[in-house]
């Protein structure tokens, strides 16, 4: 089976600004019909009928919940969806946060984990790799790619909070370009993934914050969402 995953940018939307345009969120204040529209599109894009697409209510935890298709609204109070359904794609919605595709291709298992400090740090993504194991997968036959998010040169945070996280989340403690405390979350999310044993990890190295193609709650507020994609290619 083969794994399909995208990230959407900015562009090629209906969103107006600060949203422009191709905002996929929901909840952050856009116009619910140029919302619709983009989700429309996002389908379309994909190939996949609206009702294949799978959407959660993230809410910076650590629950990862299994969903089939048969869901009719957005899964409550999670930050991962895991399925074993071909054809039915899991969208995370990021703006800094790390979004994380994984797939093991053998099984037919795939998930998408939304991790930001709060998540990351409380442990959303090894909830997420249990939930896949629950549906069949094994984790050295998993891929993880880790999208475009915050980089750690530009995540400036305090000190207690880095500290904090980096011991919760070992690896993500690190400067920022001005030479202060800062988080690079996909740092501390790839030495999680490697030591929990998954067998292949991939980074896209693009910095939400620096590359103005994406969205970023830190450069801009209010702002949209892009989206993080992932499914089993039923064919």
């Amino acid at each position: 089976m083969r794994i399909r995953r995208v990230f959407t940018t900015r562009a090629g939307g209906r969103s107006r600004p600060p949203y422009d345009s191709f905002n996929l969120g929901g909840r952050v204040g856009d116009d619910p019909a140029d919302v619709s529209a983009n989700q429309v599109r996002l389908a379309a894009e994909l190939g996949l009928g609206e009702q294949r697409l799978a959407w959660m209510e993230q809410v910076h935890g650590r629950t990862a919940t299994i969903v089939d298709g048969t869901e009719t609204a957005a899964a409550e109070a999670t930050d991962a969806l895991v399925t074993a359904e071909p054809g039915l794609a899991l969208v995370v919605l990021v703006a800094d946060c790390v979004p994380v595709l994984l797939g093991d291709p053998e099984a037919g298992v795939v998930a998408a984990v939304h991790a930001g400090r709060v998540g990351a740090r409380v442990g959303v993504l090894p909830a997420a790799l249990d939930a896949m194991r629950a549906a069949g997968a094994e984790l050295a036959r998993v891929e993880a790619l880790l999208g475009p998010a915050i980089c750690g040169e530009c995540y400036e945070v305090p000190a207690e909070m880095a500290a904090d996280v980096e011991k919760h989340l070992p690896g993500s403690a690190c400067r920022s370009r001005a030479g202060t405390q800062a988080l690079d979350l996909r740092a501390g999310l790839w030495k999680q993934l490697a030591e929990a044993g998954v067998g292949r990890i991939g980074v896209d190295p693009r910095c939400t914050a620096e590359d103005r193609t994406l969205f970023s709650h830190r450069r801009q507020n209010p702002t949209g969402r892009l989206a993080g994609v992932v499914w089993v290619d039923p064919a």
